[in-house]
């Protein structure tokens, strides 16, 4: 079966983008739900993101590891970040690639989605119907059979791309700092700046094996379903501030008045008659963060209770025995004294 991954492509087919502005607005004229007026193919049938539901994916233990080549040493030369007023890309080197797909794949760029501040949700890709806070994608074209990324994207299998769910944690992430920390350079739309080389590896959770794959489409016009998706199941995490930062700091615009970049991220697509492989087994129904806490706070006060009811226990027997020892001794000596 083909597979295909999710992707945002560079500015030469982004431009194609222009007419839809704003993700969120479903209903404007330009809004997702008018998509496929323009661009046929965004009305397909195998189209990206989707809810990763669980308890109907397939687990395929022939699934290769995915193993990144260079993710760690993106090379000398500073990597150039822009706004193209739909989302802030990181350009990246061919000396990144992939191993573990039926081609090479080499790296083009990466980018973000995420959602504003005060609303739920964030991420493209849902499991099972959660959403994240945002979502990194590394986009990889098939250099085997295509000369650039452009071509491959309107090619079957063509591309291939790494989609990362970032959840809100306790402490800064120091790799997406080197995005975050550059995001007031490029404020309005057509900004750019350069960014020392860093270790791309980095951005990724630390264990790869756990993934999911299907075949999909890029989630914005012209939407060609050329898309191998991997979609990790362990997630990054980034800062309180840091997303905030992400959802207030870019510009859509060039000119005033200025319009905020958020909301940039597509809902989820229906499934049909496609399948959602998984390189791992799910034990048990799979908990959102939350349910997690909430399950081990409910056994911590299950233990405290046992412990409590075992102590109330051993000291009432205690006190029996007690008793019975006062009885005996009691009894024992009014005996003697009668003798």
């Amino acid at each position: 079966m083909p597979w295909v991954l999710h992707v945002w492509l560079p500015d030469p087919v982004l431009t194609i983008r222009s007419h839809t502005s704003c993700f969120c607005r479903k209903a404007s004229p330009h809004g997702q739900d008018h998509w496929p007026a323009s661009y046929p193919e965004c009305g397909g049938n195998a189209q990206s993101p989707i809810d990763i539901q669980t308890d109907g994916v397939t687990f395929d233990p022939e699934l290769p590891a995915l193993q990144p080549q260079g993710y760690d040493q993106p090379g000398p030369e500073p990597l150039d970040l822009h706004n193209n007023g739909h989302t802030v890309q990181l350009s990246l080197p061919p000396t990144l690639y992939l191993e573990g797909l039926p081609q090479k794949f080499v790296a083009a760029q990466l980018h973000l989605h995420w959602g504003q501040k005060g609303s739920p949700g964030g991420s493209e890709h849902q499991i099972n119907s959660e959403a994240t806070a945002a979502e990194l994608h590394i986009v990889h074209y098939d250099s085997d059979s295509y000369d650039n990324l452009n071509e491959a994207a309107q090619r079957p299998q063509g591309l291939a791309v790494l989609g990362i769910l970032i959840e809100v944690g306790e402490t800064k992430n120091p790799a997406y700092e080197h995005i975050i920390s550059h995001l007031h350079e490029i404020r309005q739309k057509n900004q750019r700046t350069s960014v020392a080389p860093f270790s791309v590896r980095e951005l990724l959770p630390p264990e790869l094996g756990r993934f999911f794959r299907y075949n999909g489409s890029l989630t914005t016009p012209p939407c060609h379903q050329s898309v191998l998706w991997t979609v990790f199941s362990r997630r990054a995490q980034i800062s309180t501030g840091q997303l905030a930062e992400l959802q207030e700091t870019l510009f859509s615009t060039e000119e005033e008045p200025s319009e905020l970049l958020v909301h940039n991220y597509r809902a989820p697509q229906p499934l049909n008659q496609r399948v959602v492989f998984a390189s791992f087994i799910e034990v048990g129904p799979s908990r959102t963060t939350a349910e997690m806490l909430g399950l081990g706070m409910g056994i911590l006060l299950g233990c405290l209770c046992l412990l409590l009811a075992a102590y109330f226990i051993a000291r009432k027997i205690r006190k029996k025995r007690l008793g019975n020892r006062k009885s005996v001794a009691f009894t024992s000596g009014r005996v003697a004294a009668e003798a």
